[in-house]
């Protein structure tokens, strides 16, 4: 095996990381709506939000610890250890008796996405050569989506192939097990990262792996200048959140803060983890709805190498211009197609219904519920919240719980082609500018010696949005309708236009000290 082909062969095991990462992130879309049934959670209760969001609340604990866990334990550890969180979290999760033993396994799988999310890149930039580093880092980004791609159409899978629901979900969630092993068992293979093993005097095992990556030749210079970088850095005075949050930094912390902020309030975790649930809203039976989600992902996927080739011909700015344009106008246009969206019951959609449901084996008291639905024939709602405030009066809780996407597939008239374009331009959109951008445009504002510390305040405050977006999601839907929730991720993309013209300045092409001394004053 060639030097280069060892590096390229450790680094996309490495970057298998970023594939669970990305699997875990997504394949909880297509679970919500059957687990939601077991544990018996209202529609459009917080506590559905939460149980979507608390892998968001353990990634964030995950990205407190993974720095000092990599430090202490090294990278190849950590790593391992993420993978053996992948594997319990899907095992726990899909043997999970309730809800509380459920809510634990996905926060169990957050700490997994918190330390990958960091370790993984933090250890190919370590062992990769100055040549290949940019696209084998990048390669773990496109990791990640890939696997909220995969997520999707093993989603879409299980749900063409599996009848009772109870399973379904749980094999949906548990199948991440597979690959979360395989990853551990592959992690056997990769070498501990040369720069760690020189921070614990272990030289002689540091040269060998700089040997199988550099080549006898060229080892020794890399290995003086890890030295040489180690030596600095014990002289260098430690980052301090005072410095971080200094006058001087005032316009880097607006840029940062703001950025982070626009990037998820958006609603970007809300589409990818909800998109099937989303898919149904618009009118289309399960399937359609897993497979519409499934193209949501290739989108995503896609459109991620597009913004790689155009981020440093292009542009930051431009395609920041471009992305939040075409967030602005897509939700727009999914907004506009709920509000033109009309719902009623009428005897043919009624028979459907009931039959649909019985085929579900649904009990007799569910049946008498859906039979109260007649007090509606023949009665047009353009409201959505009021429409189903009254199904909700009519049937009960328990059956509005079981059945409110079935009724909805039977009474809702709405464009639902315009619904899937206006999703996937807004995929389309992120995955071309906020996505990759935010994370460039960080590693870029901040000066050297804050920029671990800086980057990590950014991740931070980037997580505790998502983390909000994602809970409040169903309660928006349940108490504003999708129409004026669309509307207000809408008009959130129109203020990142907005911050975009009067905060962030271009990059490209600019050293990191020029844009140092033009930014920070």
């Amino acid at each position: 095996m060639t030097k280069k082909t060892f590096t390229i062969f450790i680094s996309l095991i490495v970057a298998l990381g970023g594939f669970l990462l990305g699997f875990d992130s997504a394949v909880i879309s297509g679970a919500t709506p059957f687990y939601r049934e077991t544990f018996g959670l209202d529609s459009g209760s917080m506590l559905i939000g939460f149980s979507v969001s608390s892998l968001i609340l353990g990634a964030i604990i995950g990205n407190i610890s993974a720095g000092k866990l990599a430090d202490h334990f090294g990278r190849k550890k950590v790593l391992m250890f993420t993978a053996v969180l992948f594997a319990l979290s899907a095992l726990i999760t899909a043997f999970s008796p309730d809800i509380v033993t459920f809510l634990f396994a996905r926060i169990l799988g957050g700490l997994g996405v918190g330390m990958a999310i960091l370790v993984a890149p933090m250890y190919i930039a370590e062992i990769a050569p100055r040549k290949l580093r940019g696209t084998l880092v990048t390669f773990n980004q496109l990791n990640i989506v890939l696997g909220i791609s995969i997520a999707y159409f093993s989603n879409y899978y299980f749900q063409q192939t599996i009848a009772d629901f109870e399973l379904k979900w749980r094999v949906m969630l548990g199948v991440e097990a597979v690959p979360a092993l395989l990853y551990l068992l592959l992690l056997f293979f990769v070498p501990r990262s040369p720069r760690w093993l020189m921070q614990k005097g272990k030289h002689n095992e540091a040269m060998a792996v700089l040997q199988k990556v550099h080549g006898q030749a060229h080892s020794l210079v890399v290995f003086n200048e890890i030295e040489n970088s180690l030596k600095e850095e014990l002289n260098k005075d430690k980052a301090r959140w005072s410095d971080v949050f200094s006058k001087r930094m005032k316009l880097v912390l607006i840029i940062g803060f703001g950025i982070a902020f626009f990037q998820q309030i958006t609603g970007i975790n809300a589409i990818f983890y909800y998109a099937p649930m989303i898919f149904e809203m618009a009118g289309g039976g399960k399937d359609a709805a897993f497979m519409q989600a499934a193209i949501l992902g290739v989108t995503n996927v896609v459109m991620t190498v597009v913004a790689m080739f155009l981020i440093d011909s292009l542009g930051r700015k431009p395609l920041l211009y471009i992305g939040a344009t075409g967030i602005c106008i897509s939700l727009a246009i999914v907004s506009f197609s709920f509000y033109n969206a009309k719902y009623d019951i009428n005897t043919t959609t009624m028979a459907a219904l009931t039959e649909e449901v019985a085929e579900m084996g649904a009990d007799p008291v569910h049946l008498l519920n859906i039979a109260q639905l007649t007090e509606l024939e023949n009665q047009v709602f353009v409201n959505e919240v009021a429409f189903f405030s009254l199904v909700k009066d009519k049937v009960g809780q328990d059956t509005y719980n079981s059945f409110k996407e079935i009724i909805l597939k039977h009474s809702i008239s709405i464009s639902s082609i315009w619904v899937l374009i206006g999703l996937l331009m807004f995929v389309a959109s992120f995955a071309i500018s906020m996505g990759p951008v935010m994370w460039t445009l960080l590693s870029e504002i901040f000066p050297n010696k804050l920029r671990g510390l800086a980057i990590s305040i950014m991740g931070f405050w980037n997580s505790i949005v998502s983390f909000s977006v994602a809970t409040i999601f169903p309660v928006q839907l349940e108490y504003l309708g999708s129409s004026n929730t669309y509307l207000i991720y809408s008009i959130f993309g129109f203020l990142t236009i907005l911050f975009v013209w009067r905060f962030i300045p271009e990059t490209k092409g600019k050293s990191l000290e020029e844009l140092e001394s033009k930014l920070i004053k």
